[in-house]
């Protein structure tokens, strides 16, 4: 099975096809994607003017939306390094049992998902890398009232969503499932208000 860098070299790759450079453009989804496969196909499809349903899309096009995913993916992964390092520090203090970042971080490795968007016409319309460093901002600094990545304030919690999380408080203003660690008990508790008194559809 080819790799995120592999894939990424067919899509720069001027002597295959534009059919097979869009398809390993969809494939590097599979390795990461942070609002999900098709959300984020859907993000960046319109950021960079891609028809959805294109087979041969403009190549330079297809090559601006891999970096912009490349790009996202470089900040995810010093994050995870981060991150390993810190455990095997904690470890070696003797604190063994992880805190409620860590049991979230452990269920997003790699990224894919870590802001899932249930529904692909809702998203971030910033860049991919400037989302993930709002997220991973606001998951060292500790949880908040708000969406990390927007600053919004309508939060509703979901339950019974298509894929993991099966559940967890959707932000209305700019469609990611917010981490719970990047909530205070608060504000979570006030998304599951919000949806015992709103009628929310299930994506």
């Amino acid at each position: 099975m080819a790799g995120f860098r592999s894939l990424a070299r067919q899509v720069r790759d001027p002597r295959c096809d534009l059919a097979l450079r869009r398809y390993s453009l969809r494939k590097c989804l599979e390795r990461f994607a942070p609002y999900g496969h098709r959300a984020t196909w859907a993000h960046l499809c319109a950021r960079h003017g891609i028809g959805p349903e294109d087979r041969s899309p403009d190549p330079v096009r297809l090559v601006a939306a891999l970096e912009e995913l490349e790009e996202a993916r470089a900040v995810w992964l010093a994050y995870e390094e981060g991150f390993a390092d810190r455990r095997k520090q904690e470890k070696s203090a003797g604190l063994r049992r992880p805190g409620h970042v860590d049991d979230w971080h452990r269920r997003t490795w790699g990224g894919h998902g870590v802001a899932r968007c249930p529904s692909p016409a809702a998203h971030p319309p910033q860049p991919l890398a400037e989302v993930l460093r709002r997220l991973i901002g606001a998951l060292e600094r500790g949880p908040g009232r708000t969406c990390p990545v927007c600053r919004g304030s309508q939060l509703v919690w979901r339950q019974d969503l298509r894929q993991a999380p099966w559940s967890g408080p959707l932000c209305r203003d700019c469609g990611i499932l917010v981490p719970p660690p990047a909530l205070t008990p608060e504000a979570v508790t006030a998304a599951r208000r919000a949806a015992r008194h709103r009628l929310v559809p299930v994506a």
